[in-house]
């Protein structure tokens, strides 16, 4: 029998599109939704729905049906439980850990309930986190995180005082996060700064645009709405016709870098959900993952004193760079 993954809908997103919820929540497109309400395995209270944008009211109870698995998914699936032997615990202090997250892994389930992530590897080896966090049970212990086919490093709290003195250095943008990332075309100027702000579209993606003067009559009505985005970002290196980038944000906005990115004319290499599809030629090599990997990550212990840690690109990624060069 195939198993069925139950979701109930909150007050706050009540009146949004299932299409767009569904995207969100199982962290799949939109167009496989929609495959998937027509060979009928998703619910609304026992119901088919009439149509992918049905609106939804709080309170309604989503059942999403598995598809019977594919050889395909099935060693997906293994290699996702394999990852977890990829993880790399950079340093082990009693209060908190420092990890390298290999890309593909979630760092914590969505309400879809996905195993093998992070927070399973953490459990399993450090009990302790459980009583960890805001929410434990899902987050034990995770302060921040880094999208599924992003890797790099991450901080993880052992204990509640930790937990706490972490999370108000990223409310305060104290903590330092540098990440190395490979993204399409030259950039003229060595040191950019991109201040767009993001939100959610409509389709259930997040979206930046560059900002206009509002004062301009011409411009009344079209302000970006969203939140306060700021990322920085040094050219390293040009290779062909890419741009290897150190950058960092100095906000924790949804997808920042790869949305900042595409915005800014110079999409992540490798991103399938933000990309131009006229920069991406037959010929080139597939990635596989995000060119994207959190390196460098500074912030202050309970002894009030700077701690920094540094991962260098995985051996996937420089292979992948050696064979542009």
């Amino acid at each position: 029998m195939n198993s069925t993954k139950k979701i109930t809908v909150k007050l706050k997103d009540q009146g949004r599109r299932l299409d767009v919820f569904l995207s969100e929540k199982l962290e799949i497109s939109r167009s496989q939704v929609l495959k998937m309400i027509k060979r009928g395995q998703i619910l609304i209270n026992d119901k088919n729905p009439r149509k992918p944008g049905e609106l939804l009211k709080e309170g309604f109870l989503i059942v999403v049906k598995e598809e019977e698995k594919t050889k395909e998914q099935v060693i997906k699936e293994e290699r996702t439980e394999d990852l977890r032997s990829d993880v790399k615990i950079i340093k082990e202090e009693p209060e908190y850990l420092v990890v390298e997250k290999p890309a593909g892994m979630l760092v914590h389930p969505t309400e879809a309930g996905e195993s093998n992530t992070l927070a399973d590897f953490l459990l399993e080896k450090y009990p302790e986190v459980k009583k960890v966090g805001d929410s434990p049970d899902v987050r034990p212990g995770i302060v921040h995180r880094l999208d599924r086919e992003a890797s790099g490093l991450l901080v993880v709290a052992r204990t509640q005082k930790m937990f706490k003195h972490l999370k108000k250095q990223f409310q305060d943008r104290t903590v330092e996060k540098e990440y190395g990332v490979l993204v399409y075309g030259a950039i003229e100027k060595e040191h950019n700064i991109i201040d767009f702000d993001i939100d959610r579209g409509v389709s259930g993606k997040m979206v930046a645009r560059p900002k206009i003067d509002l004062l301009k009559i011409k411009n009344v009505g079209k302000g970006q709405e969203g939140r306060e985005s700021l990322t920085e970002l040094w050219v390293e290196e040009e290779i062909s016709r890419f741009s290897l980038l150190r950058v960092k944000i100095h906000t924790g906005r949804t997808h920042q870098i790869r949305v900042h990115m595409f915005a800014f004319g110079h999409p992540v290499v490798g991103d399938t959900l933000y990309f131009n599809k006229n920069l991406v030629k037959r010929t080139e090599q597939k990635l596989g993952r995000l060119f994207l990997h959190a390196r460098k990550l500074c912030f202050e212990d309970l002894k009030g004193k700077k701690v920094c840690f540094e991962s260098g690109f995985p051996e996937k990624l420089k292979i992948y760079l050696d064979k542009l060069k």
